[in-house]
């Protein structure tokens, strides 16, 4: 169980953003979650460096994935981990900061397998 004291810690790491689509909270009007990269199911923990701040939509479309397909190779590959990889590595905004594109095998699998570009989180980047 994560505590509210941890849970806050990772919201205010993250700055009140999601850890995947950087959308901030406060722009989509929705609460962020507590996201376990390596899922619970899988036998993922509790521990700090098992969880990102996650908007609800990117949680509910990770669900208990840990990889997906490269649309770019079809190739099967690790989505995004963001307590061992930086973000500007694999991903890059575009369309003037209202999209995201994945730049490496793992950037295009979470781009894809998050819907990092859902028409939801488009519009709010874009005000």
């Amino acid at each position: 169980m994560v505590s509210e004291t941890m849970r806050q810690q990772i919201f205010i790491a993250a700055n009140h953003r999601c850890e995947y689509c950087r959308t901030s909270r406060r722009v989509m009007g929705m609460p962020l979650v507590i996201d376990h990269i390596l899922p619970r199911s899988l036998g993922g923990s509790d521990e700090t460096e098992n969880l990102a701040a996650a908007c609800y939509r990117c949680n509910e479309f990770k669900w208990a994935k840990t990889h997906d397909l490269d649309p770019a190779t079809g190739e099967l590959e690790p989505l995004f981990h963001p307590r061992q990889q930086i973000w500007s590595e694999h991903f890059q905004w575009v369309n003037g900061g209202t999209h995201i594109a994945g730049i490496t095998p793992t950037g295009r699998a979470t781009v894809a397998a998050l819907r990092l570009n859902n028409e939801y989180v488009v519009e709010s980047r874009a005000l």
